[in-house]
């Protein structure tokens, strides 16, 4: 029995991302070609009448038919999206309208000239990305294209053609088309087509004929088309084999790595490794080192690393920026800990000469890799960039360094003129010694090699004889000057790499500080207020810019608004539209983006492991300050940690109402439970009563009679309290309640509390002790006897029937104090803290009420501007006292 082998648990796991994706995103056509003229745009448009027949909704986003009448005639009976028009430097310019596409929705666009450079002003810079855009709708997009427009294969193209193309896309939305269709005509007729008019005006074709359209290249470029195609359909049979566990001879797993350094070059190693990579379906890396002359780099040099690495990433790439002491060591050590096993650099173009001073790092890599392929790639050097280099004197070496150089040497040599007699020569030496130690710690390494220079040459003139002269009497001095001259250049090299690594050291610690303070202070904030805030502020003060902060509304719906911004950015309706694309779509958009880079600002979703928490927009002071890598880096950290106290602060809002819902469910049930009982009892003892003395009246004596009016009397009485305290909390609550404060006596304050409760304390004992010569409390008379019914109420429930009530008043400087206490069995010391809230009892089982009688005190007793709390007594019970303001007497 033959044991099928299982599948590739990698490889079933893409295959379920990737339908998973498709479910939702538009699948892509490519229609490829090698050159203008072989019929993409023909066979586009046929393709597309044959889905449209199929019941199919086909819109023609854009179609360029070049004046050919066969194409016009296949645009009829298909809908024409109509195109938008781009003012630019007084020219209009017809684009594709991509919003008016989107609008739409069909099934299906066709799209034609997928490498085609927008008009400024459009949304993208790109066309292939307005394709990006329709397939994330979902939408399915036909296109065109030539293989001369294939990032990876620019250098190869410029070789066989002699023409740089400009207009590119990367390989990777080539690899993640779900078609490609491969249009061909062999070059014969292509230029015979040529010829007759058919792709060109006829003073085009002259002149695309001498430069482009030649035979061999035509043939050259049919090439590598076949072979594109060919790729995409072995890559295709190779997936599909490995996810169903079919068995074949696949290859061994490798892994690239290509250096990238500030050469020109290096864009061109890139393109390389990317075909490298294609051809051996590997996985690869584009390593930058990070040497301590990194802070010597021109911005030029350092704008060209950014955009390289960027060309990597585009092209399939992870992209690491590595720092280290020597390129190799960092090369190698890298490559060994993430099992590469080919390194890719560029042949070195430095004079051999330079490369036996300063070492070949081609070399030294072929002899550390040990097991590793070095693959040497070879280009002709590039002709000088005509662009200016916007630092040609690095700002820590100006002129007055160099000068206070030279004014070292002569302060060496004064001190040595007047020490010399009773010094020796050899001990002068020291003094030059020490100036280029000098020199090469506090003015770099420029003026400290002009200080060993000069030092050299002051001490054979003034010192070694003869004296004031260049000759030299005793030959060993020839060594002397050697050894001097020597010391001050390791000196100078050291000294000025440790500055160079201290300024990076510095610049490193300068942006953890930056990331812990803006870390700190939102650790500390709660408010979304103080978050925004807090972020701006920073922002501000680290990269000298003004920001803003776009948050979705707070009702739900996906609607940007402003939240916080600086005094000065408040943006306007097209740059909320930006930071709209970029909440949306998760990527950042606007300035120096790919995604509508004329704006002004640059918008960064504030991204977290949950979605899209909002937008940070940041916008400079000038227009022509641009960030430079390192703090596009810091930046967009800044927005990490923002996007986090964000949702952390929103997480706690949603937590804090699910709180307060979870509550009021509980107070709800706690109200219902308590008061349907509380509603039902006097009820029930009404209905008895009521319907005794209804049906039954002849049958009861009068002394009968009377007590069934009375029971119900009574009940209707506590009703009509119970009621009373579910509305005096209502009015509590909402702010309602409004004291009508006159000045009133204590002893007529408890004694009509006393009377209403007459009934209640029918049989009781009762101890009232107030003396007759307490000042006058100012309240609402008829408020403030509610809250001592609902005490009085509370004591007779909580205690036993033998036990006597206690109302004291004594005075304390400016307020009077009353007591309500009883014998009960007190507050349990867990109930204390919440005795006066809402529905609490002490004793729930044992006893009847709503649990309002206390909260309705305090709020009434708070109202007054009073005091109110509880305590248990030492002898047993509990006792509730409230503190009133004594009314003025004027």
């Amino acid at each position: 029995m033959i044991e099928r082998a299982r599948p590739d648990p990698d490889a079933l796991l893409s295959r379920v991302q990737a339908e998973e994706k498709q479910q939702t995103h538009g699948r892509l056509k490519i229609f490829l070609g090698y050159a203008a003229g072989v019929g993409k745009t023909y066979a586009m448009l046929e393709a597309a009448h044959q889905r449209q027949a199929e019941g199919v909704d086909v819109v023609v986003g854009y179609v360029e038919t070049h004046g050919r009448a066969e194409t016009q005639t296949l645009l009829d009976g298909l809908e024409l999206v109509p195109r938008h028009q781009v003012e630019y430097r007084g020219t209009t310019l017809p684009e594709m309208d991509i919003d008016a596409v989107l609008a739409r929705r069909p099934q299906l666009a066709l799209v034609d000239e997928f490498a085609h450079t927008n008009a400024p002003g459009s949304r993208h810079p790109k066309r292939y990305l307005d394709v990006i855009d329709l397939l994330d709708a979902g939408i399915d997009v036909y296109t065109t294209l030539n293989i001369q427009h294939l990032e990876s294969l620019n250098d190869v193209v410029a070789q066989i053609t002699g023409i740089v193309v400009r207009e590119t896309v990367p390989d990777r939305v080539l690899d993640e088309a779900s078609e490609l269709q491969f249009v061909d005509l062999p070059p014969d007729e292509l230029l015979k087509r040529l010829k007759e008019g058919k792709v060109y005006v006829p003073d085009q074709a002259a002149r695309a004929i001498q430069k482009f359209f030649r035979k061999g290249n035509l043939t050259a470029l049919r090439e590598i088309a076949l072979r594109r195609a060919a790729e995409q359909v072995d890559e295709q049979m190779r997936a599909y084999m490995q996810t169903r566990a079919i068995p074949g001879p696949w290859p061994a797993s490798e892994r690239l790595l290509v250096c990238v350094s500030p050469s020109p070059l290096s864009e061109k190693l890139v393109r390389g490794t990317r075909r490298l990579a294609d051809e051996l379906n590997a996985e690869w890396f584009a390593v930058y080192v990070e040497l301590p002359a990194h802070e010597r780099l021109s911005l030029t040099e350092r704008d060209r690393v950014a955009r390289t690495l960027l060309l990597a990433e585009e092209l399939g790439a992870k992209t690491v920026t590595a720092p280290g002491h020597t390129i190799t060591d960092t090369v190698v050590n890298y490559a060994r800990s993430h099992n590469v096993t080919k390194i890719i650099v560029g042949k070195p173009l430095r004079p051999r000469w330079q490369e036996w001073l300063r070492g070949s790092v081609v070399d030294q890599l072929i002899r550390q890799s040990g097991s590793i392929d070095v693959y040497v790639i070879s280009s002709e050097p590039e002709r000088p960039s005509p662009l200016v280099n916007t630092q040609s004197w690095r700002s820590h070496t100006p002129w007055s360094r160099y000068a206070y150089g030279v004014g070292l040497v002569g302060l060496a040599t004064a001190l040595g003129e007047l020490l010399h007699p009773p010094l020796s020569v050899t001990n002068v030496l020291i003094i030059y010694l020490f100036v280029q130690i000098v020199a090469g710690v506090f003015l770099g390494r420029g003026p400290a090699i002009l200080a060993s220079i000069l030092g050299v040459l002051t001490f054979d003139f003034f010192f070694v004889p003869p004296q004031y002269t260049f000759a030299v009497a005793d030959t060993e001095y020839v060594l002397t000057f050697a050894g001097l001259f020597a010391v001050g250049m390791v000196i100078s090299y050291l000294t000025a790499r440790l500055r160079q690594q201290a300024e990076r050291a510095q610049q490193r610690a300068n942006e953890a500080a930056n990331l812990y303070e803006l870390g700190r202070a939102l650790a500390v904030a709660s408010e979304m207020e103080t978050i925004t805030q807090t972020v701006i502020d920073h922002i501000t003060e680290t990269f000298s810019r003004e920001a803003a902060i776009f948050l979705p509304d707070a009702n739900g719906s996906q609607t940007l608004q402003l939240v916080a911004h600086s005094p000065e950015f408040v943006p306007d309706e097209n740059e909320t539209a930006v930071a709209t694309w970029a909440f949306e779509h998760g990527q950042p958009a606007g300035r120096g983006t790919n995604t509508l880079p004329a704006a002004y600002s640059r918008y960064l979703p504030l991204k977290t492991a949950n979605g899209v928490e909002g937008v940070l927009g940041v916008r400079p002071q000038a227009e022509t300050a641009l960030l430079s890598p390192e703090q596009r880096r810091l930046l967009e950290a800044f927005a990490g940690l923002a996007a986090l106290a964000v949702e952390r602060a929103q997480l706690s809002d949603k937590a804090e109402e699910a709180r307060i819902q979870v509550e009021t469910e509980r107070m709800r049930s706690s109200l219902l439970s308590s008061v349907s009982h509380d509603l039902r009892t006097p009820l029930a003892y009404i209905t008895g009563a009521l319907s005794s003395l209804h049906h039954d009246i002849s049958l009861l004596s009068e002394d009968a009679q009377q007590e069934l009016v009375l029971t119900a009397l009574e009940e209707a009485q506590r009703l009509n309290r119970l009621v009373g305290n579910l509305l005096d909390m209502t009015r509590l609550e909402s702010g309602a309640l409004k004291p009508a404060l006159k000045p009133a006596d204590v002893q007529d304050l408890v004694g009509a509390a006393l009377a209403q409760m007459s009934s209640q304390l029918h049989g009781r004992t009762l101890d009232v002790q107030i003396p007759d010569y307490l000042p006058p409390v100012n309240i609402d008379f008829v408020l403030m006897v509610q809250a001592f019914v609902n005490l009085i109420d509370n004591a007779l429930k909580y205690s036993p029937p033998d036990t006597p009530i206690q109302v004291m008043a004594y005075g304390d400087g400016g307020a009077v104090m009353i007591t309500v206490a009883d014998r009960g069995p007190g507050i349990p010391e867990a109930g204390m803290v919440r005795i006066f809230d809402k529905f609490f009892r002490a004793d729930p089982v044992g006893v009847g009420g709503a649990g309002l009688g206390l909260a309705i005190s305090k709020g009434i007793v708070e109202a007054h501007h009073g005091r109110i709390h509880a305590e248990n007594r030492p002898d047993g019970g509990a006792s509730f006292t409230i503190s009133l303001p004594v009314a003025d007497e004027t």
